[in-house]
């Protein structure tokens, strides 16, 4: 039976899987869930908020959490993460996904699945990552995007980062499928970029989806539609 929410339910905290859509930003979704509780439940504030942020070209779980449970956030965000996606060979972006043009292009007759699928081990374990100069890490009370949109080089500290799992599912050159399940930092995109360095080729991130927090699943999230279905009709 589909659980039917109370305004009680959200005030003393609920863990909401979501299943982000693909374009929106973590913060639109968590934006329209708070504003559907409010006008759903006939209640002025209520603290909402997500737990690690998805970027806009990525699909898939977002967990937000309500009222009380607001304070589990910081925990939620520490555990491990499962991707999917694709990477695209022979091409490589500012940005390192499709945020940005094509900058460089490089060979790829010379990919192999053999040479592919070895230089996945050069990456699981401990590894030394540099994020992306696109992103929203701060250097000097500025996020790392504003530098980059303007042109400006910033140097970037590398940051301890761990992989326990990488496998590519799926390999038809340029693109190969992936799936990954790595520390809190990880940035995929990141790896796609380096991955692309490693195989003397270029490489950026094309498709992403986020499968799995911890033991939190997105076969188990809520659409919007969903979740509006189980919010009080009449406040």
């Amino acid at each position: 039976m589909k659980k039917q929410f109370t305004a009680e339910d959200f005030k003393n905290g609920q863990i909401l899987l979501f299943d982000k859509p693909l374009e929106w930003t973590s913060f639109q979704l968590v934006n329209k869930v708070r504003w559907l509780i409010r006008k759903s439940c006939g209640i002025k504030k209520i603290k909402v908020g997500h737990a690690g942020t998805l970027d806009p070209l990525a699909s898939g779980l977002l967990i937000i959490c309500t009222g009380k449970f607001t304070k589990k956030i910081q925990e939620l965000q520490g555990q491990e993460k499962e991707y999917t996606g694709t990477f695209t060979f022979g091409a490589t972006t500012p940005s390192y996904d499709l945020e940005t043009e094509i900058d460089q292009t490089f060979p790829t007759a010379h990919l192999t699945e053999k040479l592919l699928q070895e230089t996945t081990q050069q990456f699981i374990g401990k590894i030394n990552q540099l994020p992306p100069v696109f992103s929203a890490l701060k250097k000097d009370g500025k996020r790392l995007y504003e530098y980059a949109r303007k042109g400006k080089e910033v140097e970037i500290t590398a940051r301890k980062i761990h992989i326990s799992n990488f496998q590519l599912t799926q390999i038809e050159i340029p693109k190969v499928d992936f799936k990954v399940n790595c520390s809190k930092g990880t940035y995929i995109r990141s790896l796609a970029h380096d991955f692309g360095k490693a195989v003397n080729s270029g490489a950026h991130l094309s498709a992403l989806r986020r499968t799995k927090i911890g033991d939190f699943d997105v076969k188990n999230a809520f659409s919007i539609e969903d979740f509006i279905s189980c919010l009080p009709q009449n406040p």
